[in-house]
């Protein structure tokens, strides 16, 4: 996904943007506490618990990887007093990227520094005038006596300074949220002002105004005043330091303002995202014309997901052209720094995110980036500069990606597909050609092409697809994936199509989707699958003139020697399946000479079959980078360990696990739908092992006493049962999660395979079927008693060619071609054994 939105990437990432909301800095030496850098919080008690937040962690690591010092606080605040202020500006500020920063000086700190100290850091620097503090200065004048004060004389001086800088300043702001809350009367009383303001006048000085009555009146007055030099008011809403009562911080307090004439073309900005009321925030925006919105404050100081819920909430409702950025920046240049850093990232994701849900384009999500980030400041706040654009990238860029920009970033986009004998297959196009042509019509693939084996690269006799005609291999997008181990080149999965929009029926991808919609059109339920990915790691000696091809090691099973000797390629593998956005949850040697396993997180079956042809490509080619090779051929030494690719497998309503028990429904640890579905994996698993077993040399891996499932049986934590149903930690012990089957393996299309298991289990579901008591013991002791399952790959095929469910769900025609192409290898490996050799150069 990280390329597919690469230029939208570059747009938040180079945008120079306009902080339209921030606080000064101040000096070296300043007794204001550094650990404020990260928290609302004030005094020691409250600050010492200010290090175990989400928040801190994170903006700690930001800021020494900034300073390319140690992540502690000690070395960063020692890297600060070595480095002075005006460095460390730099670095954060050009970091920033901050094209204007617009100042609100009503917080006074020790050291503060004056608005013009700022113009060293960015080109532009404007000035917020905060209502409460101007009043404030204005009452606690030594020069004017309170005794002879009115309202009125009050207000005249009030209005009169005012106007006084209305040419010097670019908005207004209100804190009234901090001091009486939200709920102003924009038709307070002359009477009630005049009684709050005497009252504020007999308490001590200096003054700070509390007054209900009062506040509301200086509000409006100030609002008025907004009106008539076309100033936009800026309001703290949401949370903030511990002087505010949170219950009154509710924007939605504001209605009465809202609805009132006399306001309604005043631009009112709802600062810090509201939150936690951004929903809120939202709603006003998109009901009232007045109503702007500004995330600073909520990022950075919230955890990852926290930022990113918010903003996504603001943009519910919002128009994207009146959500703008800020830093809330204070005190220290790195709130600057942490505030751009963060917003920059969380636009990319949501964007990203609001792309892949199709509420926006690519073109319309840069539009959006220039706006949240730049735009709407500049309009609203009347800004008159114009460097730091985007323009050129959204001009260059409209239904497709800049091509100049892909070109010089990607050279090939490897377009990927997965055939019947389980080969992966690509063809490799050059990024501007991909990007300007084939991401939306794609490339020609003979028919051929399904019908080819691991043996040649001719369609096999019976599949009835010759080198006549072609299909259209499609890039799905949403598989889009940069290389993590070549980096100048992607890699993308194909759908195969007759014609635009219209799947060919021989397409697995189309398959596997056809047989899950059934699944959920009859039942309501998914399935999710966790696959294990078993391989050899070999290494080339060159005997005489004979290249051979060794283990790795000669360890056993979870052998801490031999994952230590393969720790550099498996910590390579990790990080790279990390970058592929694929989990992992255990890697360990297994029991073959240098055999080792990474197993998979459990995933919506559609994407488990994507993600494990990436793993493999993965995996193989890094093991190539570190001059080994990994194969994941069924049995590559006869005389060693097979490999498997065990798959569990669940059934999902929504997000409750349906295959689990209940006090209701329990079988053996199964619900009834469990017990269904698993019972018609049972009755056709000969024949789904033409498809997870789809090679000649896929029995000679499954064998009595080897873990493979060689009997048809099942059981419960039953390893030698070809299907298991499991207990994780974490599940009751009379119940079981999900289920396994162990006679799967690499030679498989992970798509067909994982077809074949969704329809039979259809077919449990739609019969009924009840499964047989379970194995619990080794199924070998019960030789005499339980069928054996297929011993070669011939008696899967027969039974497949007489299982009229599976050629009904999966398509005849499909179902044909692939018996086509295991009778071809049946003939073939019989013929030439030798030939078997070859095989970890395919698999």
């Amino acid at each position: 996904m990280e390329t597919k939105y690469a230029a939208l990437r570059r747009a938040t990432e180079e945008t120079a943007a306009v902080d339209s909301h921030a606080h000064n800095l101040v000096a070296d030496g300043s007794a204001f506490p550094f650990l404020r850098c990260f928290s609302e919080a004030d005094g020691a008690d409250a600050l010492a618990f200010v290090p175990h937040t989400l928040s801190f962690k994170r903006s700690l690591r930001d800021i020494a990887a900034l300073y390319n010092c140690e992540a502690s606080l000690e070395k960063v605040e020692r890297f600060r007093r070595a480095e002075g202020l005006s460095s460390i500006s730099s670095k954060c500020f050009q970091a920033a990227n901050l094209s204007a920063i617009l100042i609100d000086d009503g917080i006074e700190f020790d050291k503060m520094l004056e608005l013009e100290a700022h113009k060293e850091f960015a080109p532009t620097v404007d000035r917020i005038l905060r209502i409460e503090k101007l009043a404030e200065k204005i009452i606690n004048d030594e020069s004017f006596s309170a005794s002879s004060w009115t309202l009125d004389s009050f207000t005249e001086i009030f209005v009169t300074k005012l106007k006084s800088v209305a040419d010097k300043i670019v908005g207004l702001k209100s804190i009234a949220a901090y001091r009486s809350g939200l709920e102003i009367d924009p038709n307070v009383s002359k009477t009630d002002a005049e009684d709050g303001f005497r009252k504020e006048l007999s308490g001590q000085r200096p003054l700070r105004i509390t007054n209900k009555s009062f506040i509301d009146y200086l509000f409006t007055s100030s609002l008025e005043i907004a009106v008539l030099y076309h100033l936009p008011m800026q309001i703290h809403t949401g949370f903030g330091d511990k002087d505010l009562d949170l219950r009154k911080c509710n924007p939605l307090h504001l209605r009465a303002v809202l609805e009132d004439e006399r306001f309604s073309k005043c631009q009112i900005v709802l600062l810090h995202a509201s939150y936690p009321f951004s929903k809120e925030a939202s709603y006003l925006a998109s009901v009232y014309s007045q109503v702007y919105l500004d995330f600073g404050l909520a990022i950075p100081k919230l955890s990852v997901q926290g930022m990113i819920s918010s903003l996504k909430e603001l943009l519910e409702l919002a128009p994207m052209n009146k959500v703008m950025f800020s830093t809330d920046g204070y005190a220290f240049p790195e709130t600057y720094y942490l505030g751009a850093r963060r917003a920059r990232d969380v636009v990319y994701r949501v964007l990203s995110a609001a792309c892949e849900d199709g509420d926006l384009s690519i073109q319309e999500a840069i539009e959006a980036v220039e706006d949240i980030l730049r735009r709407n400041a500049m309009h609203l706040y009347k800004l008159n500069f114009a460097n730091g654009s985007v323009s050129e990238i959204t001009t260059a860029v409209d239904n497709s990606l800049s091509l100049s920009y892909v070109e010089q970033d990607v050279l090939f986009v490897r377009i990927v597909w997965n055939d019947a004998s389980g080969q992966h297959r690509c063809r490799v196009v050059p990024a501007g050609r991909f990007y300007d042509i084939a991401r939306k019509k794609g490339v020609g693939l003979t028919f051929a092409s399904m019908g080819m084996s691991s043996f040649t690269d001719g369609p096999a006799d019976g599949t009835n697809l010759t080198g006549v005609g072609e299909i259209r291999l499609v890039p799905d997008m949403s598989t889009l994936l940069r290389l993590p181990w070549s980096r100048r080149e992607e890699m993308v999965m194909a759908d195969m199509q007759i014609r635009p929009g219209v799947a060919w029926e021989y397409c697995p991808r189309n398959a596997l989707r056809k047989v899950t919609k059934v699944l959920l059109d009859e039942f309501n339920v998914t399935m999710m699958a966790g696959f294990e990915n078993e391989f050899y790691l070999r290494k080339k000696i060159v005997s005489g003139e004979k290249e051979l091809w060794v283990p790795y090691d000669n360890t056993p099973y979870c052998s801490t020697t031999a994952f230590d000797g393969a720790s550099s390629i498996l910590q390579d593998v990790y990080s790279s399946l990390k970058a592929a956005e694929i989990v992992v949850e255990q890697l360990h040697a297994e029991a073959g000479k240098g055999q080792f396993e990474v197993a998979l997180k459990y995933v919506l079956c559609t994407l488990a079959a994507d993600q494990l042809i990436y793993a493999r490509e993965i995996i193989k080619s890094v093991a190539r980078k570190h001059g080994v090779m990994a194969t994941f051929l069924p049995k590559p030494d006869l005389n060693d360990m097979g490999s498997g690719c065990h798959v569990h497998l669940s059934l999902w309503d929504n997000d409750q696990n349906v295959f689990m028990g209940s006090s209701e429904s329990n079988f053996y640890g199964m619900s009834r739908v469990g017990e269904k579905f698993l019972a018609g994996v049972y009755y056709h698993l000969p024949s789904v092992l033409a498809f997870t077993a789809p090679h000649p040399n896929s029995y000679n891996r499954i064998q009595p006493n080897t873990w493979s499932g060689a009997y048809l049986c099942w059981g419960k934590e039953n390893r030698e049962a070809p299907l298991r149903t499991a207990c994780p930690p974490g599940v009751p012990l009379d119940l079981v999660s999900n289920f396994e089957i162990k006679c799967f393996d690499a030679c498989a299309n992970p798509h067909l395979g994982l077809a074949a298991i969704v329809a039979a289990g259809i077919d449990g579901l739609r019969r009924g079927l009840k499964l047989p008591e379970p194995i619990e013991s080794n199924p070998a002791d019960y030789a005499s008693k339980l069928k054996r399952l297929p011993t070669d790959l011939l008696e899967s095929v027969e039974s497949l060619a007489a299982d009229k469910i599976l050629h009904e769900l999966i398509g005849d025609k499909l179902v044909t071609a692939v018996i086509a192409v295991r009778k071809a290898e049946i003939d073939h490996y019989a013929k030439n054994p030798e030939a078997f050799a070859d095989l970890i150069h395919r698999y």
